[in-house]
């Protein structure tokens, strides 16, 4: 009865819910746990409707720009939900690793060329910072 009594009064809290089923692209790495303290970044990436191929063709590409520092987690892209929607996963030791590290890769040559032929692709980008729970193994 507590369990029926939180969800209702959960489900008054809730404004709205969505969902996705994520499949992994095969040329990022599998996440594995991780040792900390870290902070994330997940940069959620709409895409123009026909474009995923070109994206991964691009991004199998550019991945190795960003393998250097291990902040590569994982890259994820829609197959139920909302179509044509990309996430990569990145990890840090904080902030200022994190400007670091992406200043780095526009050093690089080829890096350049890789955003170029993407950023057409995108409709919206989103990028959020998260802090991992005690409980979770990407630490």
């Amino acid at each position: 009865q507590e369990y029926l009594d939180f969800r209702k009064e959960r489900s008054r809290m809730l404004l709205s819910r969505r969902n996705q089923l994520l499949l992994e692209f095969s040329f990022w790495n599998e996440p594995l746990p991780r040792q900390g303290p870290n902070i994330y970044e997940l940069r959620t990436y709409k895409l123009k409707p026909g474009t995923m191929i070109e994206w991964g063709n691009n991004w199998a590409r550019a991945i190795k720009y960003r393998q250097e520092n291990q902040e590569a987690v994982g890259g994820f892209f829609s197959q139920i939900g909302e179509l044509y929607v990309v996430h990569h996963l990145w990890a840090y030791k904080d902030l200022q690793s994190r400007e670091e590290t992406r200043n780095a890769a526009w050093r690089k040559r080829g890096w350049d060329e890789n955003v170029y032929y993407t950023v057409p692709l995108i409709r919206t980008m989103e990028s959020r910072i998260m802090i991992p729970l005690k409980i979770s193994p990407l630490q």
